[in-house]
């Protein structure tokens, strides 16, 4: 058989409808695992334990059971009991499936009055429960809602007073940046008047220089040297001239630079010193010129670019000098 065919015999078999070859078929069938078949036999099994109870009952007559014993000898009842208990199978059809799925028993049912009293019950105990939960639950989201209303209230003062006190640092703070920039104003223009003035200070010191050449670099010198924020780079000879040194100074506060040197060569006739601050590339400090047996000084008013330089050199140039190194170097130093 097929299992369309076993499928469809599933009904039978739960009515025990079906013969011997037919039910041992379908139970190898069910044995082999088929879980569909085994679901559709359990749902068809609790649907003919109900059938019985659609049934109307009959009263039966009472003569009935003395004509079904009176046609029957007793001997021929208990030979034919005998031979039917000989080839009666383990199991009635049905009965093997019924040890492993139990038909359900139907509910007894109860009197009409009763269950619609429990029903009723039941019913007002529910709702009681849940309106006495409505209301609690009620009652506490009342109590939450007022609780935050209150805590609102509370952030709201806050939050104005805050406002009022950021109004008023803002105020203070605008007053403040005010005489900041009235103050930067002024400190600007005072340190315009200081340029001004070391400016004509260094000429007149420069004009002084020019009358008293032996001594005024001296005494520049010293008041340079005794400045505690003034930064020196100490430059020594090459293999062009190995006893030759040199000295600049840097004065950060006037961005000033001052450069001295002795034991240098004499320039030659159409050539120059020039001093050279070097970062990435060099650029040109300033020039001077060599006499024999003199120092040699070069003053540099305005040298803002002093920190990026990295390294210092002084190279023979032609007279006036060059945008870039073109001529020997004679002096060679490095920050530190």
């Amino acid at each position: 058989m097929t299992h369309e065919e076993l499928e469809d015999a599933v009904p039978l078999y739960a009515a025990g409808a079906l013969d011997r070859t037919e039910r041992q078929a379908l139970e190898a069938h069910l044995l082999s695992g088929c879980q569909s078949c085994h679901n559709a036999l359990k749902d068809y099994q609790s649907v003919a334990s109900l059938l019985p109870f659609g049934l109307s009952p009959m009263q039966a007559p009472r003569t009935l059971k003395a004509k079904i014993m009176a046609a029957r000898h007793p001997d021929a009842i208990a030979v034919d009991n005998g031979a039917r208990d000989a080839i009666r199978p383990s199991l009635e059809p049905g009965e093997w499936m019924n040890h492993l799925f139990p038909p359900v028993a139907p509910a007894r049912s109860f009197s009409l009055p009763w269950a619609i009293g429990l029903v009723a019950v039941l019913l007002a105990g529910v709702g009681g429960y849940f309106a006495w939960t409505y209301n609690t639950r009620l009652s506490d989201d009342a109590s939450k809602i007022m609780q935050l209303e209150m805590s609102l209230h509370e952030q709201s003062t806050r939050l104005a007073g805050l406002q009022r006190d950021m109004s008023a640092r803002d105020r203070r703070l605008a007053e403040l940046e005010s005489d900041v920039e009235r103050k930067t104003n002024d400190a600007a223009e005072l340190k315009k008047q200081v340029l001004e003035l070391e400016v004509e200070l260094e000429e007149a010191r420069a004009r002084l220089a020019a009358g008293m050449r032996g001594r005024v670099p001296q005494d520049e010198l010293a008041t340079l040297m005794r400045r505690p924020d003034a930064k020196v780079v100490a430059l020594t000879g090459s293999d062009m001239a190995r006893e030759a040194v040199g000295m600049l100074l840097y004065d950060a506060r006037t961005q000033k630079a001052w450069f001295y040197s002795v034991n240098l060569p004499e320039c030659p006739d159409g050539t120059t010193y020039q001093l050279w601050a070097i970062d990435h590339r060099p650029a040109s400090i300033g020039t001077f010129h060599m006499d024999s047996g003199q120092p040699a000084h070069l003053l540099v008013k305005r040298l803002p670019e002093f920190a990026k330089a990295r390294k210092f050199a002084v190279s023979l140039e032609p007279s006036g000098g060059r945008s870039q190194p073109t001529g020997p170097i004679y002096l060679v130093g490095h920050t530190r």
